[in-house]
């Protein structure tokens, strides 16, 4: 453990960091699940609603510097082939 004052703040603010991105990152993966369980299911209107919501977290998670921008990409173009299966 850390006897500066400074550094004591900043484990401090990096471990709520860490959690707040360790809930985004899960909420991101259920988002991408929907996508996946709605295809399954064949509907079409509730798939591409789930796709929104997918592309609005997978770009959010990408500004936010939680994931690297080959995951957003390759996971956008697989939900959208995914899709594109109903269609």
């Amino acid at each position: 453990m850390a006897n500066i004052k400074q550094q004591i703040k900043r484990i401090k603010t990096n471990e709520k960091a860490r959690l707040a991105n360790v809930s985004f990152k899960s909420s991101l993966k259920t988002a991408i699940k929907d996508v996946k369980v709605q295809v399954e299911a064949k509907d079409l209107a509730k798939a591409t609603e789930a796709l929104n919501i997918a592309y609005k977290k997978l770009d959010k998670a990408l500004s936010k510097k939680i994931v690297h921008k080959n995951y957003v990409a390759n996971h956008k173009s697989q939900l959208a082939s995914l899709v594109n299966t109903l269609k």
